[in-house]
């Protein structure tokens, strides 16, 4: 049986363009997790284009306020915020180096602090954030009219039915480099006449292993990725392809293509980052060297492209390109992600934050390799019914979340209790 598309029309189209702020002059951009791998390398883009993008405010966590304060004061922007309260002190006084005499942007503190710079004044909300807690920022930019470049997967996977509510046509860019490729590819031809979509997946430290091979795989071996730099958690579900399976999700959420016609493939060169397969048998491909500048380019200059954003192919050079089937035993994340993501509603919310907490106990050692994706499993079925339809609010995608995140937490416990014992 197939899947029904979610709705009329795909809530990434890069036919549509949605310009809240039309003008000359560059745009005005705002950061959330500036001080992140995406945010960093978001502002080294914009500094090399002052005469597209102007960033107005940026947003982190907290855990580097003197890269943060640093970046304001380079950028000149009018607002700073900082999720983490006890950080507050701390990014004053980083903030009141850079500027000496001159007078400090505005400070926002607290949980809220990126939803509110989310809706603030500007052209572009870029959202860079890590996890589910990039859901209520992505809501604020959408209600607040704003153009969304889309880097945080997770709010568009736990929160589906909320933002489709609230995005206009054309108001998502994506960012991930899977889905900037589908994006790309797309404008080549017609909705209608769409075949499939093809994910690429780089497969990660253990592409080629089997399941039984992975049982005694350690922190430092997963953390070894073979071609991209990220953070521990999302280079964890690099390597057990979790983030293959929520980027089948948001695939699916982005471009309402059936699950049934969303395929992964391996690709270790990670050259090719996404292909979209035609009625007619063309298949269109996006490739560059692994390289997140261009995927952001596309999210913050659609529809003009960033001139050498990131460096191209040399083509006089001799290459081989490598494409493989996913061994689904190995790594059952993927038919998992599907599964969750037809049942929809809060099903997918249980699994990203099952899933979440089972990396951090893999990362502290109280949780082998294979027990993560064991884990998600049994949360995912424990879980029963899922809230769906309209009736979905964001009390219930927290409610879910918490729900899950503790029953993972009690199920690491005793997976990391037994281990001692033996």
């Amino acid at each position: 049986m197939t899947d029904s598309l979610a709705s009329p029309a795909p809530l990434a189209d890069p036919h549509l363009v949605y310009d809240p702020v039309a003008g000359d002059g560059p745009k005005d951009v705002v950061i959330l997790g500036s001080t992140g791998s995406i945010g960093t390398q978001a502002i080294d883009l914009v500094l090399r284009n002052p005469d597209r993008f102007r960033v107005t405010a940026l947003s982190a966590n907290g855990g580097r306020v003197d890269l943060l304060a640093e970046q304001a004061r380079k950028l000149g922007v009018r607002t700073v915020a900082v999720a983490r309260e006890d950080a507050a002190p701390a990014l004053r006084e980083a903030l009141a180096g850079q500027y000496g005499s001159e007078p400090l942007p505005e400070i926002l503190v607290g949980p809220d602090a990126a939803a509110q710079v989310a809706a603030s004044d500007c052209h572009t909300v870029l959202n860079g954030i890590t996890g589910s807690i990039g859901l209520a920022p992505t809501l604020a930019a959408l209600e607040a009219g704003r153009t969304l470049a889309l880097a945080n997967k997770e709010s568009l996977i736990v929160g589906g039915p909320l933002v489709k509510a609230l995005a206009k046509p054309g108001q998502i860019i994506p960012v991930d480099s899977e889905h900037a490729a589908l994006f790309q590819s797309l404008a080549a031809g017609n909705r209608a006449d769409v075949r499939k979509l093809v994910v690429t997946a780089s497969g990660g430290p253990f592409r080629g292993r089997t399941k039984a091979e992975l049982a005694d795989v350690t922190v430092s071996d997963a953390l070894a990725h073979p071609t991209w730099a990220m953070g521990p958690v999302i280079t964890v579900n690099s390597a057990t392809l979790v983030n293959k399976g929520l980027e089948v999700i948001e695939a699916h959420l982005l471009y309402d293509i059936p699950f049934d016609r969303i395929e992964v493939v391996v690709h270790p060169q990670s050259y090719v980052h996404s292909m979209v397969e035609f009625t007619d048998g063309s298949t269109i491909a996006q490739a560059t060297p692994p390289d997140m500048r261009g995927p952001i380019a596309i999210g913050l200059g659609w529809p003009e492209r960033v001139p050498d954003a990131a460096p191209a192919f040399d083509w006089s050079k001799a290459s081989t390109w490598e494409f493989f089937p996913l061994d689904n035993d190995a790594f059952p994340s993927v038919n998992l992600a599907r599964h969750v993501g037809r049942l929809a509603g809060t099903a997918p919310a249980v699994f990203n934050a099952a899933n979440e907490e089972c990396v951090e106990a893999f990362l502290g050692g109280a949780l082998p390799f294979n027990g993560i994706m064991e884990t998600v499993i049994r949360v995912v079925e424990e879980h029963g019914t899922p809230v769906t339809g309209t009736s979905l609010t964001v009390s219930d995608v927290l409610e879910a979340e918490t729900w899950a995140r503790a029953r993972a937490r009690e199920l690491t416990n005793r997976t990391a209790t037994a281990e001692a014992r033996a």
